[in-house]
């Protein structure tokens, strides 16, 4: 859906007094990390939104070689997932502009990110809700699947 859509989508969960819950990412070569991730993620609230990064973000982003997959396909493949409510893909940079129209309840990203790190924090926190650090999967990496496929070691 478009950020517009996502934004109502969102305001109509909130009126039936459900938590809307974010997060963002590329989502390429989904992997059981990514999955794990979201099925935790969307235990936090009542419905589950992913702002996905569109191909050009992700070229700025993680250079020219990425993403491997388009975004039309890893948006049908996160919709696929029970666990995803809907998605939205966004041009930017970061996350900013997504999360200021869509004012989740929770955001939520990787505790790989340090807390001053996180965009859009001080948006949700602003508004009354919260950051979530979601532990990783260990052992699951895009750039390592890429680098196995690549022939190392």
């Amino acid at each position: 859906m478009t950020i517009d859509e996502a934004a109502s989508f969102a305001a109509g969960i909130r009126a039936r007094d459900g938590k809307v819950v974010f997060t963002n990412g590329v989502f390429d070569l989904l992997h059981p990390g990514h999955v794990r991730y979201l099925q935790d993620a969307r235990r936090l609230g009542d419905a589950l939104i992913v702002g996905l990064n569109s191909d050009r973000s992700v070229r700025a982003n993680k250079g020219s070689e990425r993403p491997i997959t388009p975004e039309a396909e890893r948006a049908e493949i996160l919709l696929a997932l029970e666990c995803v409510d809907a998605v939205a893909i966004f041009d930017e940079d970061t996350p900013a502009g997504i999360i200021r129209r869509i004012q989740p309840d929770v955001l939520v990203k990787g505790a790989d990110w340090g807390p001053g790190n996180i965009v859009g924090r001080d948006t949700v926190e602003a508004q009354g809700g919260r950051v979530v650090r979601m532990e990783l999967s260990p052992g699951y990496s895009t750039t390592e699947l890429i680098r196995r496929v690549k022939g190392g070691s």
